[in-house]
Order: C-alpha cells, then sequence, then structure tokens
C-alpha cells in the first residue's frame, strides 16, 4: 500500500475518534458545570485543557466561558480540533482513500459531514445542544458500525485501527490527567461527594458508567475507576485495551509485509513499560506523572507509526 493512503486511513480514523470524544467532554462539561455552586468556567477551562485546546481558545477570548467554550469545541473553524473541523478532515482523507473504502463506510463518513456542518452553521444553543452532541455520537457509531460490517480485515482495515486505538488512548490518558490535576477545586474536595461526582462524570466522558457499574456495582473510589480506565482488558476505552489493539493490529501488517519497523517493537515496549503494573503502583509512582510519560511515549510511537510506513510519501 502507498504510504499516502496508509496515511489517509490512519488519520481519517483518528479524526473520527476526536470528534466522538470531544462530544463526549462537551457533554461532561455540561455536568460537571451543575455541581459548581460558584464558578463553572472553572470546569469549562479543565474541559478546554483535557482536549489540548485551551491556549488556543485563550488567543481568541479574554476569558473562559461557557458559549464560548462550546462553540470552540463544537463548531469553531479557528479550532482545528473542534469537532466540525475534524470531520471535515476525516471527510478529506476519506475522499483521498475513497477506493480503499467500501461503499458504506465512504457513505457514512460522507453523511456524517454532512449531517453535523448542517447542524453546526450558527451557534448552538443550551437547549439544543444535547441533540447536537447525540447525533455527533450516532454517526460515529454509524461510521464504526459500516467498518466492522464491511471492511475486509487487511491492511487497509489495520491503519483504520491503529489510527482509532492510537487517538482513544491519547484521549483517556488526558481525561484521567486533567481529573487528577484539575477539575478538583480543592485537597479538601478528594473524597467528598462533589469528588465522587466529578469521578463518575469521568466515567460517562468515556462511555463506561454501565461497564463500571457491572464490574463495581455502586461503589465509586478513583482507585476502582482508575483501575478500570487503565489496566481493565475488556473496557474499550481502557488504555490496556487500546494498547493491546495497537499491537495486534501492527503484528498484522508485519504478518502481511514481512517487515517490523521499530513501531512494532516500540509498541511492545510501551504495553510492557506501562501495563503490566497494579494501579497502586501507579499511584504511588503519582498518576499524573504516569499519564504525562505514558501520553509522551504513546505520542512518539504514532510518529514512528508514520515513518515505518511513509504516510507522507
Amino acid at each position: 500500500m502507498l504510504g499516502k493512503t496508509a496515511g489517509g486511513l490512519f488519520w481519517m480514523s483518528r479524526y473520527l475518534e476526536r470528534a466522538e470524544n470531544t462530544a463526549r467532554l462537551l457533554e461532561t462539561g455540561q455536568r460537571m458545570a451543575l455541581t459548581r455552586t460558584k464558578n463553572s468556567a472553572e470546569e469549562w477551562g479543565s474541559v478546554l485543557k483535557t482536549a489540548g485546546v485551551l491556549d488556543g481558545y485563550l488567543a481568541k477570548y479574554d476569558e473562559v466561558d461557557r458559549d464560548n467554550a462550546v462553540d470552540w469545541l463544537l463548531r469553531d473553524v479557528d479550532n482545528p480540533s473542534s469537532v466540525k473541523s475534524v470531520i471535515k478532515q476525516a471527510r478529506h482523507n476519506a475522499r483521498l482513500v475513497r477506493t480503499a473504502l467500501t461503499y458504506d463506510v465512504w457513505g457514512a463518513v460522507n453523511a456524517t459531514w454532512m449531517k453535523i456542518d448542517e447542524a453546526t452553521q450558527r451557534r448552538v444553543n443550551q437547549r439544543d445542544l444535547p441533540a447536537v452532541l447525540e447525533l455527533v455520537r450516532q454517526q460515529a457509531a454509524l461510521v464504526r458500525g459500516a467498518t466492522l460490517g464491511t471492511m475486509l480485515r487487511n491492511d487497509i482495515f489495520d491503519f483504520m485501527r491503529i489510527g482509532t486505538f492510537v487517538e482513544r488512548a491519547d484521549s483517556t490518558g488526558r481525561i484521567l490527567d486533567v481529573k487528577y490535576y484539575v477539575l478538583l477545586p480543592t485537597a479538601f474536595a478528594v473524597g467528598s461527594s462533589l469528588d465522587n461526582i466529578q469521578w463518575e462524570s469521568i466515567l460517562r466522558s468515556v462511555g463506561a458508567g454501565g461497564g463500571y457499574q457491572l464490574t463495581y456495582g455502586q461503589r465509586t473510589t478513583p482507585s476502582d475507576i482508575a483501575q478500570f480506565l487503565i489496566l481493565d482488558q475488556r473496557m474499550p476505552r481502557s488504555l490496556h485495551f487500546c494498547c493491546r489493539k495497537i499491537q495486534e493490529n501492527l503484528s498484522y501488517l508485519k504478518k502481511d509485509y514481512g517487515f517490523a519497523g521499530p513501531s512494532c517493537e516500540a509498541s511492545n515496549t510501551l504495553y510492557d513499560k506501562y501495563l503490566n503494573r497494579r494501579i497502586a503502583d501507579i499511584f504511588d509512582f503519582g498518576l499524573h506523572e504516569y499519564i504525562q510519560d505514558f501520553l509522551n511515549d504513546l505520542g512518539g510511537l504514532s510518529r514512528q507509526i508514520e515513518v515505518d510506513y511513509r504516510f507522507y510519501e
């Protein structure tokens, strides 16, 4: 496969995953802001930080407020990571690699762009926001269903899956990191009802509320939630699950091409370094430090994949 095609598949999938993750973050921001009795701007600042777009936002706006934060994350063309921007980029990449996609996948991606573009022609008010965010999640599920249901399990599928799980691992890591260091107003809130509400909101932001309750019941502790989102092998957005999928799909590419670039070994190193640990050891080391190191190495793995498969040729 040409590197340009592989890169188009990889980034199409990353952008689609990012759109869904950002929509989930926006939903979480709405819920968390309701737990604040005074300044909900702190919550929206944490959501912007989680999405990695706070600096860009502050370059355009003097202060953080709900309406501008929502617009920046959802539809602002000046934000390359807004939902509208990344879906547009996903469609652009899909069109570049259209011959590699099934009719159903291309149709789902194209329909996603048209529907989101129509829904975000103007600022979305608070009353209509839930419906727009639900539309984003539904369309992401439609593309995912078309991919899983119609694509051959070959190198095309592997590059798409690698892009999906690199982006998903990055998102889960960022959510955990910002929760631990930004969302709580003071150290005194740790273990309080506010702390529990915020941890539960984090579970919802990655679609993990139901799975967590099946596993742990009604008990919510930071240790259990971190265990679930980092080390649980069954949870499809945990760091463990994502890294395993990256490993698997890189190993399939190795078999297909008879070539194992440094990225294959780097994926094994990432797994061994970060996911063969107990959650108690992670907290002793420092959750923030652990997540930051993980995200740095994940970014390095992503760049190595691009080099190995010559995405830009």
